[in-house]
């Protein structure tokens, strides 16, 4: 059986940037038309089914035209098999067509789909099944069994956590995982996908999904890169002054992209020389979404802090990846994000307590 393994669709995301409103709506036109360019080669290579590990919807109440869409390219695809797992943006989108003969869902309890000796389970990880799913996975060791689940490897059980050393002797032949962003394997049978699409400037490393072949022969997975409609840029690769971010530009391939100009300051990028990065990209089909100042040495009260009355109102999370831009200059990646809200909520819940 040939399947496409794929996750972090996040329809309706206009990616993390500084975007007016039209130039959002193209982004999220332009995830889209990546979601369908993944249906037609899935098409090509007469696959039997797309698993999606999670996150095909950016948020919990998905847009209504990334719904339709969705469905749409489900209803006319009745040759293929999607099987949609829920992740944690979209943990409670509600299945609204879920009659579709070729739409596979799961919920809270294993449920799964056999294809011949070939049999695909899943289970939507959630507060009431964190701890019991581990011992309630029970899979035949005469099938081929490919399991999917959306979360963050872990050595602790939790909502959006996966124990791996608890689903070794399972029989699982291939772990399908969702929610990292970057295509890699964990284990020589555990794959995250990777999303399809740059979500941030920080994802500025091919994106793809994975073909996967399963059978009498064993196990092979191959990667095949979806090349972006519009590339993201961040220039220069490393901080500098003004000249050097003009040059960078100015040596930038022809075309459109969405465009981050890292800029070395003591505090404040100066009106001067933002004025001259805007209008050396105008004279470009690029879109400037921001200019991040990247501050000289160690981070100081006096640049960016917050006053204490204001940290009362931002979220532990907010307050932390403002830092981490301040220190570092970028922006923090979904493994180190991921991490860091479970810690925030484990304190939280320990506070509540």
């Amino acid at each position: 059986m040939k399947f496409i393994h794929c996750a972090d669709v996040h329809l309706g995301s206009k990616m993390e940037a500084k975007l007016p409103r039209e130039k959002a709506e193209e982004r999220r036109g332009e995830v889209r038309a990546t979601f369908l360019r993944m249906v037609e080669f899935a098409k090509k290579e007469g696959v039997r089914a797309i698993l999606l590990a999670g996150d095909v919807f950016d948020c919990d109440r998905p847009l209504k035209r990334d719904k339709e869409f969705f469905y749409e390219v489900v209803k006319g695809t009745p040759e293929i098999d999607f099987l949609y797992l829920r992740g944690n943006h979209d943990s409670e989108e509600s299945y609204t067509e879920a009659n579709l003969e070729n739409l596979k869902t799961f919920g809270e309890e294993w449920s799964g789909y056999s294809y011949g000796d070939i049999h695909i389970c899943g289970i939507e990880i959630s507060e009431q099944n964190a701890m019991s799913l581990y011992t309630t996975l029970k899979l035949d060791k005469e099938k081929k069994n490919v399991v999917l689940l959306h979360g963050q490897t872990s050595q602790s059980v939790g909502v959006d956590k996966i124990v791996l050393s608890k689903l070794t002797d399972k029989n699982i032949d291939y772990l399908a995982l969702g929610h990292i962003h970057r295509p890699q394997f964990v284990t020589d049978n555990a794959r995250y996908s990777g999303s399809p699409f740059a979500m941030s400037f920080d994802e500025d490393y091919p994106h793809s999904v994975s073909v996967v072949e399963i059978g009498e022969d064993g196990l092979s997975v191959r990667e095949r890169e979806i090349a972006p409609l519009v590339p993201v840029y961040t220039v220069p690769q490393e901080a500098g002054g003004v000249d050097e971010a003009l040059e960078a530009i100015r040596n930038l391939p022809a075309g459109r992209a969405y465009l981050r100009v890292k800029l070395k300051v003591r505090d404040v990028v100066p009106m001067q020389e933002r004025m001259a990065i805007q209008e050396a990209v105008a004279e470009t089909q690029h879109m400037l979404c921001d200019i991040q100042p990247v501050r000289e040495g160690r981070v100081t009260e006096a640049s960016g802090s917050f006053a204490v009355e204001e940290i009362r109102h931002i979220s532990p999370l907010d307050v932390a990846l403002d830092y981490y831009s301040m220190r570092f200059g970028g922006e923090m990646d979904d493994e180190l994000k991921g991490m860091l809200e479970q810690c925030i909520e484990k304190a939280e819940k320990e506070d509540e307590q």
